[in-house]
């Protein structure tokens, strides 16, 4: 009997569950619901069961599955994941999962809405197992699809049609870019047509780029590795191309925001692992300095604006582009530890920043505003409440026992190898400052982070809130797992940093 297909049916099970609930009559809503959360929990169920058949030790890719697609240009249907995809498959549908059970409240146009979340996972799976670059850009370009939709049909009116233009016009930028890299290294991968291939783990032994410099070009090579940076930064998103992620943050509704930065964010530092490293070495080294600056301003500068936000969920989303900057700044130290930390931060921050704004969604169902000087001294009233955005909080800010500590440590001790050359590491960042400059963005998220607990939660209560209700059984049990999933990757860390290593030391001989 042949292998099942297990990562297809990851990638295409939520595709299926969508054709099903297409044919759910309209007025039956909560069969809609049901149905749509029925795919997903299967899906993660075939994620763990994925995640358990692994090989400890393995650096190479796993769970494979290949067919030719186009053979004629080298395009193929190639599948495959490793200690650096596998914990994204799985947080994938986890994160889908407890988004779409906090949409139970979701009354308009619910067919639709529940389509849209359902495709969008299928799309995300894809990016994290595609082997063929072809494949992988496919994957990529479905994912801007239905998040366009969340965001400008179920966001906030009136601005969420700008932000979901906004969103998807400067992904496509990137896309763009992309592609054009892309072509070229497939252009470059063989003498003839017949010889040219799209696969990742092909492109990677034959070094695409010794090509365009043996023909004569040899700022082709850093132009498409800046072409493939400039696309994936978008989505991280790393400064200076972030400006599109605070207003769809703002506009989208709960569960799309839940999504963007639980999971789509994480495409883009998935990306930069995949592919900078192993086709691009030489310039990946050359340009090492200068990621590292764009990350160490992401992480700076996200933090401050973030500290002088009057918007809860705005405050949030540029917390997003200081935390994403930490797994930039550890991709580009080159080093084991910073790729480790960059995938646990990953993992990590998907866990914690869903966690954040499901609680801003949480407030803004019973309020209906986002404004932190609204509120005050919601700690009297809402004990649930209260005690879970503080336990958030501290995941957040780094409090040690907590998965962000491990994350941002894991970063720092890579970066600082990557400035001294300590432990064998090559000093592609040349200084320890950038590891000693990046522990200011840790303080500075403390401080944002504790001045919101104490505007939001503490002091007097003001009138209009007195009333407010603490948490329902469903939002907690929407919680639940994303607190579990940080106290336990906080406090007991090996097992996935041992998951990660023997991919993160095969990704970082590329450059060392």
């Amino acid at each position: 009997m042949a292998e099942f297909p297990i990562l297809s049916a990851l990638v295409f099970l939520p595709l299926i569950g969508a054709v099903v609930v297409l044919f759910i009559p309209r007025e039956r809503a909560d069969a809609v619901k049901s149905a749509s959360l029925a795919t997903v929990a299967a899906s993660l169920g075939l994620a763990a069961m994925a995640w358990a058949s692994m090989g400890l030790g393995t650096a190479g890719m796993q769970l494979e599955e290949k067919a030719s697609w186009i053979p004629q240009i080298g395009i193929s249907y190639h599948l495959g994941v490793d200690g650096i995809s596998m914990p994204l498959v799985f947080l994938t549908p986890l994160v889908t999962l407890l988004a779409l059970m906090y949409s139970w409240i979701v009354e308009d146009r619910v067919k639709e809405y529940f389509v849209f979340f359902l495709i969008l996972q299928s799309a995300m799976t894809g990016v994290f197992v595609a082997l063929d670059m072809f494949l992988f850009y496919i994957f990529w370009e479905v994912s801007l699809v239905p998040m366009y939709f969340l965001i400008g049909v179920w966001g906030h009116k009136p601005r969420c049609e700008y932000a979901a233009i906004k969103f998807f016009l400067y992904t496509l930028a990137g896309s763009v870019l992309m592609l054009l890299a892309l072509i070229a290294c497939w252009w470059y991968s063989g003498p003839t047509l017949g010889q040219r291939t799209f696969d990742l783990l092909e492109l990677a032994e034959r070094q695409p780029t010794l090509g365009m410099s043996a023909a004569g070009l040899a700022t082709l090579p850093m132009l498409c590795f800046w072409g493939f940076f400039i696309g994936f930064a978008i989505k991280v998103p790393c400064f200076p191309f972030h400006t599109w992620l605070p207003d769809a943050h703002v506009e989208a509704p709960t569960a799309g925001s839940v999504v963007l930065a639980g999971l789509l964010l994480k495409l883009g530092g998935y990306a930069m692992i995949r592919i900078l490293p192993t086709l691009f070495p030489t310039q990946f080294k050359e340009a090492a300095v200068t990621v590292g600056i764009l990350a160490l301003i992401s992480i700076i500068y996200g933090s401050l604006v973030a500290m002088a936000q009057p918007n809860l969920k705005k405050l949030i989303a540029y917390s997003s582009i200081g935390h994403m900057g930490f797994v930039t700044l550890g991709i580009a130290s080159g080093t084991v530890e910073g790729i480790q930390g960059a995938v646990f931060q990953m993992f990590s921050h998907g866990l914690l920043t869903s966690a954040l704004f499901l609680l801003a969604g949480i407030l803004y169902e019973r309020a209906h505003t986002y404004e932190i000087d609204r509120y005050g001294g919601l700690g009297q009233i809402v004990p649930v409440y209260c005690g879970i955005f503080v336990f958030i909080a501290m995941g957040s800010l780094g409090l040690p026992s907590m998965s962000g500590f491990v994350a941002e440590l894991w970063v720092l001790i890579g970066t600082y190898n990557a400035g001294t050359g300590v432990g064998g590491s090559t000093a592609l960042l040349g200084t320890p400052w950038f590891a000693y400059l990046a522990v200011g963005g840790i303080l500075l998220a403390a401080a944002y982070l504790l001045w919101t607990v104490q505007r939001v939660l503490m002091g007097d209560l003001k009138p209009d809130w007195a009333a407010m209700k603490d948490m329902t059984r469903l939002e907690v049990a929407c919680l639940a797992p994303l607190m579990a999933g940080t106290l336990w990757l906080g406090c007991y860390p090996g097992p996935l940093l041992a998951f990660i290593l023997p991919s993160a030391k095969a990704i970082s001989q590329w450059v060392i």
